[in-house]
C-alpha cells in the first residue's frame, strides 16, 4: 500500500520506529487513490505504539486494510522494538512485527473475454499467511536514518493456492533525513525514502517538509519510479512521478489532523 503521510508515522515503513515518541501515540490514516475508477485502490490503517520509561524498548500494533479491484487485503501486526543508546543523545532502535495477513480474490468481479479459459480463477479465494518484518533505526535529535525489510516469510502460502500477489513479495525500505531550526519560528526536515521489491520498479520519494511555530507542518512529497528493465518501458509503464502536497495541523497539544493529495506527473 501507498502511503504519502508516513513523514509523520515511520512505523509504517520501519518496525525499529515503534516507541520513538516514548508517549502513546495513535494514529489513523486512509487513502483513496485513482478517485473515479472503478475498484480503485482504497487503504486503511490504524497504528498505535509507546515506549517505556527507561526509553529502551518499544511496543506496537498495526491493523491494515487495503482494497484494490477484486483483491482485498486484511493484516494484523505486533511490533516491539529495543533500543540502545550509544551516547548521550545517539540511539539505535533494532525492531521487527510479526503477525498475519489475510488475501482475498473476488473473481466473480472478473469481466474475461473467454470465461472458459482454465487459467482465470473462479468464485472466491482466500488465504491466511504469516508475516514477519525486520528493522534498524538510527537517530539523534536532529538526524534520522534506518533500514528495513518487510514480507520475509509466506510467499509458499500464496503460490500453493493460486494467489500469489506481487503486494507480498519482499520489499525493502532505506530512509534518512534530518531537522533544522530556521529563523523566526520555522524548523526544516527534508527526508529521503527508498523503495525496493527486487522485481519491479526501484521507486524513491523526495520529501521537503516546514514546522511553523510548532503548530503546522507544511511540504511537498516527489515521488519517482525508475524501471530497471529498460525493454519494459513504454509511454504507459515507464518511469512514473508523482507529486505530494501535504499539510499537518496540531489542533491541541495531543491531537493533530493531516492532509495530502497527490498528483500524477505523467500516464
Amino acid at each position: 500500500p501507498q502511503y504519502s503521510q508516513y513523514v509523520f508515522n515511520v512505523m509504517h515503513v520501519n518496525p525499529a520506529y515503534a516507541g520513538y515518541k516514548i508517549d502513546p501515540f495513535i494514529q489513523a490514516t486512509y487513502r483513496s487513490q485513482f478517485n473515479g475508477f472503478e475498484g480503485s485502490p482504497q487503504t486503511f490503517s490504524f497504528a498505535a505504539d509507546m515506549g517505556n520509561m527507561e526509553q529502551t524498548m518499544g511496543f506496537g500494533i498495526n491493523i491494515n486494510s487495503d482494497k484494490f479491484g477484486a483483491s482485498d487485503i486484511q493484516s494484523l501486526l505486533l511490533t516491539y522494538s529495543y533500543k540502545v543508546q550509544l551516547s548521550y543523545e545517539r540511539f539505535l532502535g533494532l525492531g521487527f512485527s510479526s503477525g498475519f495477513t489475510s488475501y482475498g480474490l473476488d473473481a466473480s468481479q472478473f469481466q474475461p473475454d473467454d470465461p472458459n479459459d482454465p487459467g482465470i480463477p473462479q468464485g472466491e479465494i482466500n488465504a491466511i499467511t504469516p508475516n514477519l518484518n525486520l528493522g534498524i533505526f538510527f537517530y539523534t535529535p536532529v538526524f534520522f536514518t534506518g533500514l528495513s525489510a518487510y514480507n520475509m516469510v509466506g510467499q509458499n502460502i500464496l503460490e500453493k493456492k493460486n494467489i500469489a500477489l506481487a503486494t507480498h513479495n519482499q520489499h525493502f525500505y532505506f530512509q534518512i533525513g534530518a531537522i533544522f531550526p530556521m529563523t523566526n519560528g520555522i524548523s526544516f526536515k527534508p527526508s529521503f525514502l527508498v523503495r525496493e521489491d527486487l522485481n519491479g520498479p526501484t521507486s524513491y520519494d523526495i520529501n521537503a517538509m516546514f514546522l511553523l511555530q510548532e503548530n503546522y507542518w507544511i511540504g511537498t512529497s516527489l515521488r519517482k519510479g525508475i524501471t530497471k528493465n529498460k525493454a519494459l518501458i513504454s509511454e504507459i509503464s515507464g518511469n512514473r512521478t508523482a507529486l505530494a502536497l501535504l499539510f499537518d495541523i496540531f489542533i491541541t497539544d495531543e491531537l493533530r489532523m493531516g492532509y495530502a493529495y497527490d498528483f500524477n506527473m505523467n500516464s
